[in-house]
């Protein structure tokens, strides 16, 4: 009885990760092509995470994406690739020749999100604010997980006298993102061996319903009995 309400429960909570909205944004052009790629590639089932404008190969467009559980294969950067392409080449927003790039947002990701600083929690961060804070604008320390639109973080780089635990607001940070370190490494490995075995599953139950489905009775040619013959004796 319960199933039905369940399956609702985990789409809403999948809609609600797909549209949860970056805190950490980006600005002039480059705000221009994230607003594009945002509204191109949320159909698709993915979210942005960071759109970044170099120099490097004549000029590069940069675009970091995911699934809303944090995945993100070859195949889902082909077809964003692919989709995405011809729309910024009817806007426009660049001006010029340039490469797209799209990958994942790596192990060493940017923290854009409130669900991000909770999602890592008890994995190490680097954050640098707009404005100053107890004293400092950049910190790094472990993440204690989020609260409301606040982050928490256990600084390793606290001086004498300075409070260890400390809540920064995801809304005034310019920049944000985990730090390399063995944990993050094995953690990562561990997530994306998990999500290759959920995806299996599910596309195991796919197929097995398609197969289902096509073996089953047609309703509209029911199977007939053969006559029952008279006994004899």
């Amino acid at each position: 009885m319960n199933e039905p309400q369940a399956i609702v429960s985990e789409a809403a909570s999948s809609a609600d990760a797909l549209n949860e909205p970056r805190r950490l944004t980006e600005t002039g052009v480059a705000a221009r092509v994230a607003e594009i790629t945002e509204r191109t590639i949320l159909p698709l089932g993915f979210r942005l995470v960071r759109v970044r404008l170099t120099g490097n190969n004549g000029g590069t467009v940069q675009i970091m994406a995911e699934r809303p559980d944090g995945t993100m294969t070859v195949d889902d950067c082909e077809l964003i690739s692919k989709t995405l392409s011809p729309v910024l080449d009817v806007d426009d927003p660049i001006g010029k020749a340039y490469h797209l790039e799209v990958s994942s947002p790596g192990i060493d990701r940017p923290l854009v999100r409130v669900s991000d600083f909770q999602r890592w929690a008890g994995h190490e961060a680097k954050i640098e604010m707009t404005l100053i804070v107890a004293g400092r604008r950049r910190f790094r320390g472990i993440l204690l997980g989020a609260e409301g639109n606040k982050a928490r973080i256990r600084r390793i780089d606290s001086g004498p006298g300075e409070a260890t635990d400390v809540e920064l607001k995801v809304d005034e940070m310019s920049e944000a993102h985990l730090v390399l370190t063995d944990a993050l490494v094995t953690e990562s490995l561990r997530r994306a061996k998990a999500a290759s075995k959920a995806l299996a599953a599910q596309l195991e139950a796919q197929e097995a319903a398609e197969l289902e489905s096509d073996e089953g009775p047609d309703p509209e040619s029911p199977s007939k009995k053969p006559p029952r013959q008279p006994k004899t004796r």
